[in-house]
């Protein structure tokens, strides 16, 4: 049954370039309305409140980079983990970092979407 991994992770990298270039529309498409983000530093967003830091400037996403992704096909959902390289704007200040992951991504009429972020800090 892993034939939707590869797909997933193909899509997740979208998600990352559309993050980064403020594709909203895509965002939009990709990211479930249920969507729970937890962030490396632990604050945590909805579909709406991330997508809102990005319009209005208070997080700016320059760079993510992802690495040894690995997917486990469940079915109608699929868990990514992996590390990701990120570059954020965040209060006007500058940071990059490496966060390991696990992302899910949810089967749904539309397509499929991201349900869950959850990042820890790697130590550089």
């Amino acid at each position: 049954m892993a034939s939707n991994g590869q797909a997933i992770i193909e899509i997740d990298r979208k998600r990352m370039a559309a993050t980064v270039a403020k594709d909203f529309d895509a965002l939009n498409q990709l990211i479930s309305d249920e969507l729970i983000y937890t962030h490396s530093s632990a604050r945590m967003d909805t579909k709406a409140s991330l997508i809102g830091n990005i319009q209005s400037g208070s997080t700016v996403y320059t760079a993510m980079t992802p690495s040894e992704v690995v997917a486990q096909d469940l079915g109608d959902a699929v868990v990514l983990t992996g590390v990701c390289a990120i570059s954020v704007m965040s209060g006007g200040k500058p940071n990059s970092f490496k966060v390991r992951f696990i992302d899910v991504y949810a089967k749904r009429p539309s397509g499929w979407q991201m349900v869950t972020w959850q990042s820890t800090r790697l130590n550089d």
